[in-house]
């Protein structure tokens, strides 16, 4: 039975929770109007019903709408003439009776995967004046629709997780009318990786472990932000193992369970290992894989899961030096050929997918293909650059996902103390995968799942209907979230610190960070410090607008990833700048080495607030190293740089002045003074908060054929240069991959020359690819000749979808 809890609730007053659309059907609204159900009316919730034999997961979800509405109201008390009533289409007799008699519409939701309708309907049953009908294409479809109406009642999704108030409210009205919805990708979920030493040791000290009681709280979640799938924590833990009721609560609640990229056959690798089945190796063990396999389909007889099929290497390595093709088709034969034993039925009528990350890419491009019932997962580069798409409109029976991530642990660095993830860029990618038909599966890595509030809610709203989730939505989810979490009279501020926030920490990710980042010499470290103060100054003006009872997820979602960063950010230009004065002999020295101890001692100071919120309760949850990388991987504990003193008395030197040189002209890539469009609808389209300078263009649509150098959509600039002679030009661009082998190509030229033709990545390899994720910015250059000093013009032109132009730099 799943545990009951009491969710936290704070009086704010209306004016500081979400406008209200009174005039859409089915939408919240603060008065009453025609034909309108009383949710809340006077303090008093309207009763939530479903039928005794309703699926567990539904009624679990109602149970959680109960207290939800409770939360809302202030007060338990429920009225008896109005409710919400749940149920499933053909499995609910009331809903049925309802259908039957021509009071509730679900003509367009037969054959939905997962859809629900909402409707208002009078006089449902007796006793009952009016009601909220949530009718579910099927059990999912009805959870859905359950938690849909509790977000947009006011409760959120990161209430427990973030410690989110739930505002009261005196009256909440839902208009009359019909709703339906539907999400378009048809798996959309979640992966718990990377998630030692945070996670699991606050998991270990929370709950014992991580077992059921903590995936009750983390399938939840998920389902409050409408996704259905998860692949388990993997790092030396079973989910099946663990605790056994895990598996089983995740069938109860209506989380489809997988297994990551390199765990096929629903089993975690750490199994292997504790049964001691010998070398993981088909082609010297293949009795032993068989059998673990096949243990695996049965220990999952009568459960909703999608099957990881193929073989990696032992750890999560290559599974050989080279592409053994051969090998691994008859690897996936011969799981195959498991599942339809095991199961009794042809292996494509139990899903599969084909994880295409790193190297198991180098297959498929080679030729390797699987049965088309197998769902093909493309996979980015670990840094959120998706690697590979299929072509438009080419479809195939089991489609096609994409593995993206938030968080990574490999080369150049690792990346998992804070979120550094833009949703811009999460929107530019997955709207790229969108346009390429990629509709079966979105499952994003999220490491230690806190800090990554933000961009998992944002992964998944748009993955539910990615179509939705246009340019202008994206721009303003910031504020949507924001509202969401902390009401509307903060959010706009709160969404701006949201947005320079993951910018700066998306130019180079924090673990990247070391004295030699910022240089002392042209201002940048000073541009650099002034950013975070600057954020400082504005998290501390908006503080005070936030309710009292809001405190801590102000802390959590908004305050704490500035005062670290930023904290760390000083840590390491002090450091520089103690270094410099050493250098110089210079006795200031001895003051920014104790500045810089004070400060990397403040960094677990900050750690220890976050921690002992909520009286302990994220205690080791921002347990992750982050000061002191030699290498790619994380250090054991967060090592002190190396600071360096000069004796008392010392007289400075004179320091050697560096050559003067000039800065280039930073052009930001919106600031083009013409653009053009081009044939077929093509365009330049404006991306607000990508890229590092807040705003970038990228031609639009996504699959616009390829242009002719010099005849596609153009973009212009203005530059005053001041002199004749060669003119380099640097254009920063996102580091996006060619996903289907085209190219990722762009033309330039000044003036009326011939327009240069470059790619961002042709001759390329491992070191450039390091450098420009390492950077967030791909820089290609060219070199021009200009006649005269004076005013020019740049221009671009399109030839390649997909490059994403952030800034151009221009010398002389």
């Amino acid at each position: 039975m799943r545990t009951a809890y009491l969710i936290a609730t704070a009086i704010v007053s209306l004016a500081a929770t979400p406008a209200f659309a009174c005039t859409d059907a089915v939408s919240m609204c603060d008065r009453n109007t025609t034909g309108a159900l009383s949710l809340i009316e006077r303090g008093v919730a309207a009763r939530v019903v479903v039928e005794g034999g309703t699926d567990a997961g539904v009624r679990d979800a109602a149970q959680d709408l109960t207290r939800d509405l409770a939360a809302v109201a202030g007060r338990a008390d429920v009225a008896p003439d109005r409710a919400v009533l749940i149920g499933v289409v053909g499995a609910s007799p009331l809903v049925d009776r309802l259908i039957a008699e021509g009071k509730l519409d679900v003509s367009t939701l037969a054959g939905r995967w997962e859809g629900f309708v909402q409707q208002v309907v009078e006089a449902p049953m007796p006793g009952v004046t009016r009601a909220l009908v949530i009718a579910g294409s099927d059990r999912r479809g009805a959870i859905f629709g359950t938690y849909d109406l509790s977000r947009r009642a006011g409760v959120s999704p990161w209430n427990w997780w973030a410690d989110v108030p739930v505002a009261t409210k005196a009256s909440l009205f839902v208009t009359a009318g019909r709703r339906i919805d539907a999400p378009a990708v048809r798996y959309r979920g979640i992966f718990l990786n990377d998630e030692e030493p945070a996670l699991g040791e606050w998991a270990r000290t929370s709950f014992g472990g991580i077992n059921a009681k903590f995936y009750e709280r983390v399938f939840e979640l998920t389902l409050r932000l409408k996704g259905n799938y998860l692949w388990p924590a993997m790092w030396g833990k079973s989910l099946w193992q663990d605790d056994p009721n895990s598996a089983a609560l995740a069938q109860r609640m209506g989380i489809v369970l997988g297994t990551s990229h390199h765990e096929p056959m629903q089993r975690a690798h750490i199994e292997w290992e504790r049964g001691k089945g010998g070398a993981w190796d088909y082609a010297a063990n293949p009795a032993e894989l068989q059998r673990f396999w096949a243990d695996g389909i049965k220990r999952n007889e009568g459960r909703e899961t999608v099957i990881t099929v193929g073989m990696r290497g032992d750890g999560d390595e290559p599974m050989t030096s080279g592409t053994a093709t051969k090998l691994l088709e008859t690897i996936v034969a011969d799981q195959r050929k498991i599942l339809a034993d095991v199961t009794g039925k042809p292996a494509e009528q139990t899903p599969q997918v084909w994880a295409l990350y790193k190297e198991v890419q180098d297959y498929y491009d080679q030729g390797m293909r699987v049965p088309d019932d197998v769902t093909l997962l493309f996979a980015d580069d670990n840094w959120g650059n998706i690697r590979r798409l299929p072509k438009p409109g080419v479809a195939r029976p089991g489609g096609y996902g994409v593995y993206y991530h938030f968080d990574y642990v490999g080369g150049p660095r690792n990346y998992k103390w804070l979120n550094t993830n833009q949703i811009s860029r999460t929107w530019e990618q997955m709207s790229l995968a969108a346009a390429h038909g990629v509709d079966r599966m979105w499952i994003v890595n999220v490491g230690d799942l806190k800090p990554m509030e933000l961009p998992t809610s944002f992964f998944l709203d748009m993955a539910w209907d990615p179509a939705a989730m246009t340019v202008d939505k994206m721009a303003g989810y910031h504020q949507a979230w924001a509202t969401e979490q902390f009401g509307a009279a903060p959010a706009a501020a709160i969404a701006s610190i949201l947005d320079r926030t993951t910018r700066y920490l998306a130019r180079q990710k924090p673990e990247l960070w070391s004295p030699d980042s910022w240089s002392l010499t042209d201002g940048t470290a000073d541009r650099v410090l002034a950013e975070w103060a600057a954020l400082d100054r504005d998290v501390a003006a908006v503080r005070p607008k936030v309710a009292p009872g809001a405190s801590d997820a102000f802390y959590q979602l908004v305050e704490h990833p500035v005062q670290a960063a930023g904290n760390l950010a000083r840590l390491y230009v002090t450091v520089a700048r103690n270094r410099a004065a050493a250098a110089a002999n210079d006795p200031r020295a001895n003051a920014l080495a104790a500045e810089a101890e004070r400060l990397f001692a403040q960094d677990r100071v900050i750690r220890d607030r976050y921690e002992t919120l909520g009286g302990g309760k994220w205690k080791h949850m921002m347990a992750q190293t982050h000061i002191g990388y030699t290498s790619w991987q994380q250090p054991d504990q967060d090592i002190m740089p190396e600071v360096r003193r000069v004796p008392a008395g010392s007289r400075a030197t004179a320091a050697a002045r560096p050559a003067a040189t000039a800065r280039p002209i930073e052009i930001d890539a919106t600031a083009f003074a013409a653009v053009t469009a081009g044939k077929d609808a093509t365009r330049w389209l404006t991306v607000p908060g990508l890229g590092i300078t807040g705003a970038a263009v990228t031609p639009w649509p996504q699959t616009a054929p390829i242009q002719t150098p010099g005849q596609g959509p153009m973009l212009e600039y203005a530059v005053t240069l001041p002199r004749a002679g060669d003119v380099r030009i640097d254009v920063l661009a996102a580091p996006s991959l060619d996903v289907v082998g085209t190219g990722r190509r762009y033309a330039i030229a000044i003036d009326d020359a011939a327009p240069q033709v470059i790619d961002l990545w042709k001759g390329t390899g491992e070191k450039e690819w390091e450098q420009a994720v390492a950077n967030g910015a791909r820089t290609t250059s060219s070199t021009h000749r200009v006649g005269s000093a004076g005013r020019h013009r740049i221009r671009i032109w399109m030839i390649d979808p997909g490059v994403v132009i952030e800034q151009l730099r221009v010398a002389s």
